[in-house]
């Protein structure tokens, strides 16, 4: 038993590194926020019964239990078309179709949202990475992720869900 207790302290001090890891040391469910927006309409709140008898089960999977959708399967993720992006759950508009350009990841990507107060920014410390989660500052709903390594003028990439948006086509545009 003695030649194990090394590989058990190891294992130990692995294990502790994990948790401190995993931990957030915040009281918001969503973890250490970053930025909280704050929505020009007022906050929504739901019951989980109650977003799941409204929204579709991918919709739901993802906005609500901060899922992702598989790469390049998404319903906007290579839209080109002039218009809106709003928050599947609660209508919130989100990104602008100005700020949308291919980053080849398959998901739809922005290098802003439409209004800073739109979005609400938390730390993710899941999969034993460190990301910035993005959601919808209005109901909560989870959009996925933003990094740094995008275009300018900002140098972001607001890596989204399609399933998280309804992509809401400008009518100026449709009709020209």
């Amino acid at each position: 038993m003695k030649s194990y207790r090394p590989l058990l302290w190891l294992v130990g001090v692995i294990l502790f590194c994990v948790i401190l890891w995993s931990l957030n040391m915040s009281s918001h469910p969503r973890g250490t926020a970053i930025r909280i927006g704050h929505p020009k309409a007022g906050r929504l709140e739901r019951s989980e019964a109650e977003w799941k008898a409204e929204l579709p089960a991918d919709a739901f999977r993802v906005s609500r239990q901060s899922g992702t959708e598989r790469a390049f399967s998404g319903a906007s993720w290579d839209t080109k078309d002039a218009g809106t992006y709003r928050c599947v759950c609660c209508g919130q508009t989100l990104f602008d179709s100005t700020t949308k350009f291919d980053s080849g990841t398959g998901w739809p990507s922005f290098w802003a949202p439409a209004d800073e107060d739109a979005v609400s920014l938390f730390g993710d410390r899941s999969l034993f990475a460190t990301r910035v989660e993005v959601t919808c500052s209005r109901c909560d709903g989870h959009l996925g992720h933003v990094f740094e390594d995008g275009p300018k003028p900002t140098g972001l990439r607001y890596c989204m869900n399609s399933a998280a948006m309804t992509f809401v086509p400008d009518t100026e545009s449709a009709t020209k």
